[in-house]
């Protein structure tokens, strides 16, 4: 995601917010968690077309494009069970490649396990919803974290540009991040069978 440096703090507290509300009642609110990460998507989308050195583009941009990304999945409820799934297996595919090998992954992996997940998630939507939002928003927890422990770090190299980039990858690098992702997508799981997630 491309923003201003001026909205990095906000952001990565509704990271941080929006993670946890997905992870622990990702199944019981999984319409708002939709539209949630709709806007998060397009946002990302609209906000990425804009130049970086037009702040205020940018931002109509991202807001344009999030209200636009978040309809889209809200209307689109199976659409968004399949791009839930296919998500979550690039994810998986992603952070596993970073833990045995340097470089990106093949580009034929990550297509093929986010095919499996999109098509698993169809098929499986209760436990793929609850599994794919606890493990999705635990992720997003901790790159909301990351991105609020490394403000400081970010505002001393950054130089002439005022701009923002999100990396949510970026954390894979860290070695405590593999294992709180686990842990927190773990909890989230169980919170939501047994408690958050046994009705909709």
């Amino acid at each position: 995601m491309v923003l201003p440096h001026a909205y990095e703090l906000p952001v990565a507290i509704l990271l941080v917010i929006a993670g946890g509300l997905t992870c622990f009642t990702g199944y019981r609110l999984f319409r708002v968690v939709l539209a949630i990460w709709g806007f998060a998507l397009g946002a990302f989308i609209g906000s990425s077309m804009m130049g970086v050195g037009n702040t205020f583009a940018m931002f109509i941009a991202g807001l344009v494009g999030g209200v636009l990304g978040a309809l889209a999945l809200v209307f689109a409820y199976f659409m968004g069970v399949a791009l839930l799934g296919a998500a979550l297996g690039a994810l998986v595919g992603h952070i596993a490649w970073t833990q045995f090998a340097t470089g990106d992954p093949p580009a034929l992996l990550i297509v093929g396990l986010a095919i499996a997940g999109a098509i698993g998630a169809i098929v499986l939507q209760r436990y793929v919803v609850i599994i794919g939002t606890a493990f999705f928003g635990a992720w997003m927890m901790i790159v909301g974290v990351v991105a609020i422990a490394d403000r400081g770090a970010v505002r001393a190299v950054r130089g002439m540009n005022d701009i923002w980039i999100l990396y949510p990858l970026s954390p894979a690098s860290r070695g405590w991040s593999v294992a709180a992702w686990m842990i927190a997508g773990l909890i989230g799981m169980a919170i939501q069978l047994s408690v958050t997630g046994t009705k909709r």
